[in-house]
């Protein structure tokens, strides 16, 4: 039985966490699932023209 409670516990936190990035996703705080992750090629993009200065 503690299993089981522990594994709707696990579960409602999960739940909880996923809910909470999607509302600072919606307030424009990070990228989690709607708005996809960034591309990592633009980024090195970015970091190679700020470190050939």
């Amino acid at each position: 039985m503690e299993i089981v409670i522990a594994l709707v516990f696990a579960a409602v936190v999960l739940f909880c966490a996923d809910r909470l990035l999607l509302w600072l996703e919606g307030r424009g705080h990070i990228h989690w699932r709607r708005k996809g992750r960034k591309k990592l090629a633009d980024e090195r993009a970015e970091l190679d023209n700020l470190l050939s200065k």
